[in-house]
C-alpha cells in the first residue's frame, strides 16, 4: 500500500467505545433507534433544531470527560507517528469534546494531527467531503490515505472518497449491512495497525 497517512473516527476508534451512548441519546431527542442523529436533527422543524442541537452537544460533552483511550490507541499512534506517518482524525463530532477526549491519552498531544475535521467543517460522514478535506489538509491525496473506524459510515465515506479503508470491531463482529461496501481490510485492535501498513494483509 502507498499509504502517507491515516485517518481515524474518534469516537469508539482512538477511544473506549460506549462514552458516547447514542441508543440513550436518542431517546433524549426522540429520534428512533435505526435513524443516525444529525440527519433526524436536520429534517426537525427549524424552531426546534437549536434546542436539539444543545441537548446532544451537552452529551457529547458528558461523554468526552469520562471518555479514555481505546486498547492499544497511544502506542499505535506513537508508532505511526515515529514513521513518519501523518495522522488524522474525521468525527462527526465537534471540536470541543474531541481536544477534551485527547487529554486523556498519555504522550498524545492535539499536535499529532495535522487534520481534524469535526461537523463544524464539512458534510458529515458518509459523505465523503470530510476525507478529501482532510487529505487536502494533509498534503495527500485520498488514494494515499487508510480510512479507520468503527462503523459503516466510516468505511462508506473513505470509499466514496477514493482511501483505503480498514474496519476496526474492537473484538466484535462486524457492523457492515449486507448492502454497504466491504472495507478493504478488518482489524480486532488497533495494535493490527501498525503491521498491517508495514505488510499489507
Amino acid at each position: 500500500m502507498a499509504i502517507k497517512g491515516v485517518l481515524f473516527d474518534f469516537d469508539g476508534t482512538l477511544t473506549v467505545p460506549g462514552a458516547l451512548d447514542f441508543p440513550a441519546i436518542k431517546r433524549l431527542l426522540g429520534c428512533p433507534l435505526d435513524h443516525p442523529i444529525l440527519e433526524f436533527i436536520a429534517v426537525q422543524p427549524p424552531d426546534c433544531r437549536p434546542g436539539l442541537m444543545k441537548i446532544l452537544e451537552e452529551q457529547e460533552d458528558l461523554a468526552a470527560e469520562s471518555s479514555s483511550p481505546n486498547r492499544g490507541a497511544e502506542r499505535c499512534l506513537q508508532i505511526l507517528k515515529r514513521r513518519q506517518m501523518r495522522l488524522g482524525i474525521l468525527t462527526r463530532s465537534r471540536l470541543k469534546p474531541i481536544r477534551t477526549s485527547l487529554e486523556r491519552f498519555r504522550g498524545i498531544t492535539i499536535d499529532y494531527f495535522e487534520a481534524i475535521i469535526t461537523r463544524e467543517m464539512s458534510l458529515p460522514k458518509p459523505h465523503p467531503d470530510g476525507v478529501i478535506k482532510a487529505a487536502k489538509r494533509m498534503g495527500l491525496s485520498p488514494g494515499e490515505l487508510l480510512m479507520v473506524g468503527d462503523f459503516s459510515f466510516d468505511v462508506i465515506s473513505g470509499r466514496r472518497a477514493g482511501a483505503v479503508t480498514v474496519l476496526l470491531t474492537n473484538g466484535g463482529v462486524s457492523v457492515m449491512a449486507s448492502h454497504d461496501p466491504e472495507p478493504d481490510y478488518i482489524i480486532g485492535h488497533l495494535e493490527e495497525l501498525p503491521d498491517l501498513l508495514t505488510h499489507g494483509s
